[in-house]
């Protein structure tokens, strides 16, 4: 649909903030990637079921916390982009050992409160580039745990703007992947944890911090992980014994530390990263027989579209 179609959005009675033309590089950790035709910030749950209420039918949406999982092509996205980050952000404790995150909180942060109020087994989401609702829609994982180990209850929010409550075990998950309906996301989830001593918490999290700065490029602009693991086998692995450590298209690099991490080493396009990834998969297959599937979503048009 028109982006120019978006400006008939009525915003009387919203509180969020709505944008238009919005250069998603501001709000992606590649730091690369064309516009959003529509940027919009709500202000908690209830403003964001009735500003879901007067969107479009036909307009496509995509959701944003760090924009650690995401590309957007350099034609930019002819929809609407809904970020979590600074409007979906409540955190407290629910409970004796839960813990309650709205879809934009950082994983690192609800790790550290964890831990703060003598809560463990959210250690691992310190080293999870991304927000509550990121992890939960993937199933985010590192250092052996999962997201969806650790989720009790879940909120969603349709395209109608309507909210429920809903138990885990009424998702099917897995690897990388949670069964749901393609219109309903999530706002927020209720972690069971288990009570521990702060200080051990702490600890745990100090050494996968230290972990992770050793093992991966921390300090570049990347996305994190772009590959999903093959099952018994690491992508990092099957990239590097394809010889394409440090390899680069344009501004965009395979890095030197972590093999399944792309860098921006400057001004790489979409377009460059892209390249590259699709370079990584046809060399990956042709020289160990497996096809590599993405962990990070790629969306919007390409320059040639426009």
């Amino acid at each position: 649909m028109n982006g120019s179609s978006f400006l008939d959005i009525p915003m009387h009675g919203l509180i969020g903030e709505l944008r238009q033309d919005e250069p998603m590089s501001r709000h992606t950790s590649w730091r690369a990637g064309g516009r959003a035709s529509v940027f919009y910030t709500p202000k908690g749950k209830d403003d964001l079921g009735e500003f879901l209420r007067r969107v479009p039918d036909d307009a496509e949406i995509a959701w944003c916390g760090l924009g650690s999982n995401m590309l957007v092509r350099d034609g930019g996205f002819p929809g609407i982009v809904i970020s979590t980050l600074k409007g979906l952000n409540k955190l407290h404790k629910a409970g004796d050992t839960e813990v309650y995150g709205e879809a934009g909180v950082p994983g690192a942060k609800l790790a550290k409160f964890s831990v703060k109020h003598s809560l463990c087994d959210a250690e691992f989401m310190v080293g999870i580039p991304g927000t509550v609702g990121g992890a939960l829609a993937m199933n985010a994982g590192c250092f052996g745990s999962e997201t969806w180990e650790i989720v009790g209850q879940v909120d969603t929010i349709n395209r109608s703007g309507e909210q429920k409550r809903k138990n885990c075990d009424e998702f099917d998950w897995g690897y990388r992947f949670v069964e749901k309906d393609c219109e309903e996301w999530f706002t927020g989830a209720q972690f069971n944890l288990t009570a521990c001593d702060s200080s051990q918490g702490k600890e745990n999290i100090r050494r996968l911090l230290k972990t992770r700065s050793e093992t991966q490029p921390i300090q570049t602009a990347n996305a994190g992980s772009v590959f999903r693991n093959p099952m018994g086998d690491f992508a990092a692995r099957l990239i590097e014994t394809a010889g394409l450590k440090n390899f680069q298209i344009g501004q965009a690099g395979i890095s030197g530390v972590h093999a399944n991490f792309i860098e921006n080493k400057g001004k790489a396009t979409a377009a460059d990263i892209e390249n590259l990834i699709g370079h990584a998969v046809e060399e990956v297959e042709k020289v160990h027989g497996i096809r590599l599937e993405l962990e990070v979503k790629i969306i919007g048009r390409t320059k040639s579209d426009e």
